[in-house]
């Protein structure tokens, strides 16, 4: 058994900041990598950020606002938004790529709600 819990979500005006942050826990082997994605209403779920093996990939339009790192001795990924603006709103939900009981497998958290809004 896997488990990822988010915290960190909130509502926030227009140009501030958050940190998401996700810690995983059970029968984890080893985690090839952490990232968040993000699903707006009536859009589908999409990348935001990810980080393997010390490499990071963010989406176009979050480059240079948000920042995403792990903490591999706690199993944790982590994502620090700046300059958040209305289009940022959306349930986040974190992700692993992980070993567990010699399965490779993709793990998901329950989703925290971003709320940009003045």
């Amino acid at each position: 058994q896997v488990e990822l819990v988010e915290s960190g979500g909130g509502l926030v005006q227009p140009g501030g900041s958050l940190r998401l942050s996700c810690a995983a826990s059970g029968s984890i082997f080893t985690i090839h990598g952490m990232g968040w994605y993000r699903q707006a209403p009536g859009k589908q779920r999409e990348l935001v950020a990810n980080v393997a093996g010390g490499r990071t990939n963010y989406e176009d339009s979050v480059k240079g606002r948000f920042t995403i790192s792990r903490d591999n001795a706690k199993n944790a990924v982590y994502l620090q938004m700046n300059s958040l603006k209305p289009e940022d709103t959306a349930v986040y939900y974190c992700y692993a790529r992980l070993f567990s009981r010699g399965v490779l497998g993709d793990y998901w958290g329950q989703g925290t709600q971003v709320t940009v809004s003045s």
